[in-house]
């Protein structure tokens, strides 16, 4: 059993969601997709949100998001590529989690990211990618509390995240 939330952090495309429910499910843990519940709440997609309200509301609805989730049962949390950007969303996740980046190589991410999925990225293409990873990632090093190397494929990440986090809140294989 989790004793905080762990809240992954990272580029979209970095394995945050992937990771995070497969792991989830081998120890049998909540997961949360910050992404999937606001789109669920506001009844559209991310893309929707932005075309339709921007990205001040979207980026408010993850405040917010965030302020809900720090009520509930701890879980393995997905946020959003550009959640970490705001100081107050690293304090409400610093204040009851667990920071954990997902650091992939860019060249990997620029090899297989799904530029469909990625509202902020999508109208610009791969050289957007470049450019938020350049603007991002100082940030996501500073404020992670443990980094976990994913250069080395799915099932290399998950096996080290799930070691990290049962060696971390002392979960055992039963």
């Amino acid at each position: 059993m989790l004793e905080r939330h762990v809240f992954l952090i990272g580029m979209p495309g970095s394995g945050k969601t992937s990771l995070g429910k497969k792991v989830s499910g081998e120890l049998r843990v909540p997961f949360i997709d910050m992404d999937k519940r606001i789109q669920d709440i506001m009844g559209m997609t991310v893309s929707e949100i932005f075309e339709q309200h921007g990205e001040a509301a979207f980026r408010a609805a993850e405040t917010n998001m965030l302020i809900h989730i720090s009520r509930e049962a701890p879980a393995i949390v997905s946020t959003g590529g550009g959640s970490v950007m705001n100081p107050e969303n690293v304090r409400i996740m610093k204040a009851y989690g667990l920071l954990v980046l997902i650091d992939r190589p860019l060249d990997q991410i620029l090899g297989d990211i799904k530029l469909d999925r990625r509202p902020t990225l999508a109208e610009k293409g791969l050289p957007e990618v470049e450019r938020v990873y350049k603007e991002r990632i100082d940030t996501y090093r500073a404020v992670a509390d443990v980094t976990l190397d994913n250069s080395q494929g799915y099932h290399a990440g998950v096996e080290a995240l799930e070691r990290m986090l049962r060696l971390r809140f002392g979960m055992y294989v039963m």
